[in-house]
């Protein structure tokens, strides 16, 4: 009896070790989705009369602050940033005012995205603290949305600002101070809503403000405005539209690029083939012969000159209402040279021009010693056209489909600004079928206004494929493309010089209108498409990426039954 009771008392002590030394797995439950939660603060939030200089918020669990200089909107803004602490892991945040508070004013503390919980990131959603120095809350908004005068899509962190205007207000309030209220529309809107207002009358800005400092920098900043004073309050869905101001022209201190060329550096985009200024090089009293091209994708003009012995150069610039005058030292330097190089190679679309670009501006073109053959060695008519502020000289030519040409140039055929000539150059090129390539066809409706400008770009609008200008036309052809998605835009060109202008903030005008249409259009080989497109629609990202979804739904769709 007792050896079988020893018996069962030893299983049993061997059946509780293995118990005890058996794993577990903890499922630790469903997974946090929840935001952070507002215990408490002090003062409370909307508290009047606020006189303090430090906020306390408490939060229910461990908060962290995410991009906080990116996220957080002050209005009106404060000349000294509030100290926000601690930078670490904790249940509260400290704000210490460090500026001088205006009297009788709602002042509100977005702070967007940048409050989430420790473990997850599950952040609060524009979480907002309000207080007024005043006897009351202000509790008046203006609304909106953003788009961009050109560009098919708007930049995030967009600013949105109001000014008062007063017996103070000058147009140069936008330069040189900060506005009376402002928000911003983050990383994901397009719209916007500045809340927490005084009643009174207000200009009303956008600015994509690079440098966040609150103030307009046209070098380097977009801006949109409502050309006349608001009111407050109002109910208008007010839209903006951002543009990108051309600088007033601004010329700098040339540089020495070679032996025989200037770099003239300037501000901004100018349009040099409109604005067309007098550049005049001197050595002493002596005017010098001189050819001006553009640097490629630099805001500089090049000057060419012949080479010359001497220690200085002058060089004026004069166009309407600029006149600039500058002296700099020359040196003895390498000489640019002729050299010629071809942009197509093998295959030639049939809405290309056979492209040639020279390295120094040419100034003679001698046709007799220029042939262009097909394969079967007949000659083919063509004609040329050089463009000296681009250094390119074009060849436009009947192309035949699955046809071979080639073009040679003989020595002396083209001649530069130095009286150099090219040697024995030959290019061969080589066309596809008709089929290769699609039709386009839109059929444009409801109009405004003539003349316009029609043009394809790739998807995302930053590269043009091909442009018609049309003063009644609506029907507009685009054949022998070759295949591809494109978007199509619309300009009014309202003062008729056949290229987009922008806008200007002090003279108070708008860009010129731009319209998008709402899908891309799918041009493939051999295929005829023929869009209509109503202008009286406006393109909305907003619809474009629900069509994007419905896209990829239905591609998934043909996946799976595949």
């Amino acid at each position: 009896m007792l050896k079988n009771t020893l018996k069962y008392i030893s299983l049993l002590l061997v059946f509780l070790m293995m118990s005890c030394a058996k794993r577990g797995s903890i499922t630790g439950g469903l997974k946090d989705t929840l935001a952070p939660v507002l215990r408490s603060s002090t003062p409370e939030n909307f508290s009047t009369n606020f006189k303090g200089d430090e906020i306390i918020l408490t939060f229910d669990e461990y908060i962290k602050l995410k991009n906080l200089n990116k996220q957080l909107i002050i209005s009106p803004p404060m000349k000294h940033e509030p100290l926000i602490l601690p930078t670490t892991v904790s249940k509260y945040i400290s704000i210490k005012i460090k500026d001088t508070l205006q009297p009788n004013t709602t002042y509100s503390m977005n702070f967007g995205q940048s409050i989430a919980d420790n473990n997850e990131g599950n952040a609060i959603n524009q979480f907002k603290y309000v207080f007024s120095t005043g006897p009351y809350i202000d509790s008046l908004s203006v609304s909106g949305i953003i788009k961009d005068s050109y560009d098919k899509y708007v930049d995030n962190f967009v600013s949105v600002m109001l000014y008062e205007v007063n017996d103070q207000y000058r147009d140069s309030v936008v330069y040189k101070d900060f506005p009376r209220y402002i928000t911003n529309t983050l990383d994901s809107l397009r719209t916007f809503k500045l809340e927490n207002l005084k009643a009174g009358k207000y200009l009303l800005v956008a600015m994509k403000d690079k440098s966040g400092n609150n103030k307009y920098n046209p070098k380097d900043d977009k801006i949109g405005f409502i050309k006349h004073p608001i009111t407050v309050p109002n109910d208008t869905i007010f839209e903006l539209e951002l543009f990108k101001e051309t600088l007033p022209l601004k010329t700098f201190k040339p540089i020495q690029a070679s032996g025989n060329r200037l770099y003239l550096p300037y501000d901004g985009k100018q349009n040099f083939k409109v604005l067309k200024p007098k550049i005049t090089l001197k050595n002493h009293t002596e005017t010098l012969e001189t050819i001006v091209t553009q640097f490629p994708k630099k805001d500089s003009l090049q000057v060419w000159y012949k080479p010359i012995k001497t220690d200085s150069l002058s060089l004026e610039v004069n166009a309407e209402n600029y006149d600039k005058k500058f002296s700099f030292k020359i040196k003895d330097l390498k000489k640019d040279t002729l050299n010629i190089k071809a942009v197509q190679s093998g295959i030639l679309n049939f809405r290309e021009r056979f492209t040639l670009e020279s390295e120094t501006p040419l100034v003679k073109f001698d046709k007799s010693k220029i042939s262009l053959v097909n394969k079967d060695s007949v000659a083919v008519n063509y004609t040329t056209e050089y463009d000296e502020f681009e250094q390119k000289l074009y060849f436009d030519f009947k192309k035949e489909p699955l046809e071979k040409y080639r073009i040679t140039l003989m020595p002396g055929a083209l001649t530069d600004f130095y009286e150099k000539s090219n040697d024995t150059l030959s290019y061969k090129l080589t066309t596809k079928e008709v089929e290769d390539y699609g039709n386009f066809v839109l059929n444009l409706q409801n109009v405004k206004r003539f003349p316009i400008i029609v043009e394809i770009t790739n998807k995302k609008g930053d590269k043009v494929i091909a442009s018609e200008y049309s003063e009644g036309n609506t029907k507009i052809e685009f054949n022998l493309l070759e295949p591809e998605a494109f978007t199509v835009r619309v300009i009014y060109d309202d003062n008729k010089n056949k290229i987009y202008d922008t806008g200007s903030f002090l003279n108070k005008t708008y860009a010129e209108e731009v319209f998008y249409f709402q899908k891309e259009v799918d041009v493939r080989a051999n295929w005829d498409v023929d869009q209509a497109i109503d202008l009286s629609i406006p393109f909305s990202p907003e619809v474009e990426k629900r069509d994007d979804k419905k896209k990829l739904k239905e591609a998934e769709k043909k996946r799976k039954a595949f």
